[in-house]
């Protein structure tokens, strides 16, 4: 008999996480654990759903990739104007997810979007393809089109005008940076009775850590 949604699960066995293996700086310990994700060779490990809300509450998530962090924040790259552009503008607080299956492993950020200054937006944005660069200009993200050739039709135009120039960043294009105020690293174990280790910014930037129950 087949298998109902509701048959599927798995047992986690992988690994443990206790409070003296992790760092006391979230974001050493988010680098060694994106570091392992990376050895894994994990299909874009720094894909990432984004959830953002309008100020009437209504929530939206998609997938994005990270593309740069420290301790200032995490990084992503995106058209202003699309919708997570407009309601970031609106009421600029997100929460992040990565999920890496393979390593039973789950990072929760939830925190404060700003943008990036606009020296790092145009150094991220003349190291992309030029391709990539020309669909910066040709899609108006997240709007109604009537059909993909539209967007050949665009692009054909931004090769020729751009053709043997520079192609410069569009003013509406460039980076956003998730100030965390909690991160959460999430290691599967059996049995559900999974690890959650909660770090919360504190008033001086220095960081408490408390285990949540499962």
């Amino acid at each position: 008999m087949d298998k109902t949604i509701a048959d599927l699960r798995k047992d986690y066995t992988l690994e443990g996480l206790s409070g003296t293996e992790i760092d006391l700086n979230p974001f050493i310990q988010f680098q060694k654990w994106f570091d392992q994700a990376l050895a894994a060779q994990l299909t874009e490990p720094n894909a990432m759903t984004i959830a953002t809300a309008m100020p009437d509450g209504k929530p939206s998530a998609r997938m994005v990739l990270l593309k740069d962090f420290d301790e200032r924040g995490f990084v992503f790259f995106t058209n202003y104007n699309s919708r997570k552009g407009q309601e970031l503008a609106e009421n600029p607080q997100a929460a992040l997810v990565f999920w890496w299956a393979e390593l039973e492993r789950q990072v929760r950020i939830s925190g404060h979007v700003e943008k990036v200054s606009e020296n790092e937006s145009d150094k991220y944005f003349h190291s992309r393809p030029a391709n990539s660069r020309l669909g910066a200009w040709v899609s108006n993200q997240s709007e109604v089109i009537e059909s993909r050739e539209v967007l050949e039709q665009r692009l054909q135009e931004f090769h020729s005008k751009y053709e043997n120039q520079e192609i410069p960043r569009p003013p509406h294009w460039g980076g956003l940076r998730v100030i965390p105020t909690e991160i959460e690293f999430w290691q599967g174990r059996s049995s559900r009775l999974h690890d959650r280790l909660l770090y919360t910014r504190l008033h001086d930037n220095s960081w408490k850590i408390e285990r949540l129950s499962p």
